[in-house]
């Protein structure tokens, strides 16, 4: 059935303005005044935004970190994205050395075989590049529509790759058109570091921030960037926390490399205290890299602001407080790192970016969904409102107040890590591919609706916006 959503203020990463929009099939087929919409449902957008459903380019779902699994699986995590605002999430699809890189990826696909009540898509981490996993990629590329690679500086004898495997990893992505992400941290100084802490006797959870400095993450930050510049490759570093990282990929975009950087809402607005709350309650902020001091956070905004970071993902890795988290009692090496952020992604970039004149309208619309879109090869199909486009769309209402609380919110896990935190702007409904899944606040969708994405090489768009994608 057809929908027209009337009387709503359409915003683009580039422009800002009234118009109604028709929907027919899963696609945009008319934007304007006046549109011939017999026989459509109408949705009242008055006093509300139109934005392009947000895509969070980071998340880990149900994933098996430190002897436990992440809290919130594919049905769960994509439902409360969608209460935030976000229609798209690209996972990260962990691999095991020696194994075939399908056997990981249909063991993603089975996680979120019948879950998703959004569409989603794959990363795939990279842990060792030779020849035989050379020679598997192409077609992984070509079949599977993953066209970004993970590969992990930290967390040695874990996930940690080596440099040769980060520099084989480029000069791979520069030759076969993929983007290669970094979690940029020095693993090796980060154990030593580790170690030296719990000899000493220093286990409470602010210790897991004091082992891995900021200086760390800016080594390696500018490591991985003076290599993709040795490959003339593309780079995309995850997560970025601190000062020295953004000083590292502003250095490195400034001498033309393709450098690009990804913040997230934890380190716009939590701080490096957190993790010194009482009673083992500074566990509910491990993550890594970890909050850093608050003076950061000017340097992360004002880098949103002027492009030297471009994206906002979540880094959505939820662990429950009690049960998971309280595994690393006595010992803050083994409490498992990640945090539950997937939900507030969206209003919290609104709420502190654009309400609080940080970054514009248009500027906060690039960096939650455009921008995305466009370096995962998901434009212009995702990312826009445009004719022809999914009808992934978000109306907004930007005057609304809330308090960000656990007992409000829609994931599994049991805290909320922005909790009592005062937003203004709220999703009212949310639509996939012109169906609702949030209508007037309520969830109306079905897990399994969500669809895989296959996604363009890096650098291009989709074969076309006007029919389905077929890599």
């Amino acid at each position: 059935m057809k929908k027209i959503i009337q009387n709503g203020t359409i915003v683009t990463a580039s422009d800002t303005y009234s118009a109604d929009i028709l929907i027919e099939n899963e696609r945009i087929i008319a934007i304007g005044e006046n549109l011939d919409y017999q026989g459509a449902e109408k949705i009242e957008a008055k006093g509300c935004y139109v934005f392009p459903g947000g895509i969070d380019p980071h998340t880990h779902l149900e994933m098996p970190f430190g002897g436990t699994v992440s809290k919130d699986d594919f049905e769960t995590g994509t439902i409360a994205a969608a209460f935030g605002g976000t229609t798209t999430v690209i996972d990260f699809c962990l691999t095991n050395k020696g194994e075939p890189l399908q056997n990981a990826i249909d063991v993603w696909h089975a996680k979120s075989k019948d879950k998703a009540v959004i569409d989603y898509s794959f990363h795939l981490m990279i842990s060792e590049l030779n020849e035989d996993v050379l020679n598997q990629l192409p077609q992984i590329m070509d079949q599977e529509g993953i066209t970004s690679f993970k590969v992990f500086m930290a967390y040695k004898n874990v996930f940690q790759a080596d440099d040769e495997t980060l520099f084989k990893t480029l000069v791979m992505a520069k030759e076969q058109g993929g983007l290669v992400m970094v979690h940029a941290e020095n693993g090796d100084v980060i154990d030593y570091l580790v170690k030296e802490a719990l000899d000493k006797g220093q286990t409470d959870p602010i210790y897991h921030a004091l082992t891995r400095p900021p200086e760390v993450e800016g080594e390696a930050t500018g490591r991985a960037a003076q290599l993709t510049g040795l490959a003339k490759s593309q780079l995309y570093v995850v997560h970025v926390s601190c000062a020295d990282a953004v000083e590292k990929i502003a250095e490195a975009r400034n001498k033309g490399f393709d450098v690009w950087g990804e913040t997230c809402p934890q380190y716009l607005t939590l701080d490096q205290t957190y993790l010194e709350k009482p009673d083992f309650e500074g566990a509910k902020f491990v993550w890594s890299p970890p909050l850093r001091e608050k003076w950061n956070q000017d340097v992360l905004w004002n880098a949103l602001k002027n492009g030297q970071l471009q994206t906002l993902g979540s880094d959505q890795c939820s662990f429950d407080f009690k049960g998971q988290k309280d595994l690393g009692k006595g010992d803050f090496s083994k409490i498992p790192n990640g945090g539950p952020m997937i939900e507030d992604r969206v209003s919290i970039l609104f709420s502190e970016g654009v309400k609080k004149g940080r970054i514009t309208l248009n500027q906060f619309v690039d960096i939650m969904s455009t921008r995305i879109a466009k370096l995962f090869g998901l434009f212009p199909k995702k990312g826009t409102i445009t004719v022809g486009a999914d009808a992934d769309i978000v109306i907004f209402d930007p005057t609304v107040e809330r308090t960000i609380s656990a007992k409000a919110h829609h994931m599994a896990v049991d805290y909320n890590a922005f909790e009592g935190m005062k937003v203004t702007g709220e999703a009212v409904s949310v639509l996939s591919r012109g169906e609702f899944v949030i209508r007037d606040k309520q969830f109306v969708g079905k897990p399994g609706t969500g669809n895989y994405l296959k996604r363009a090489r890096y650098n291009q768009l989709l074969k076309s916006v006007d029919e389905k994608l077929t890599i």
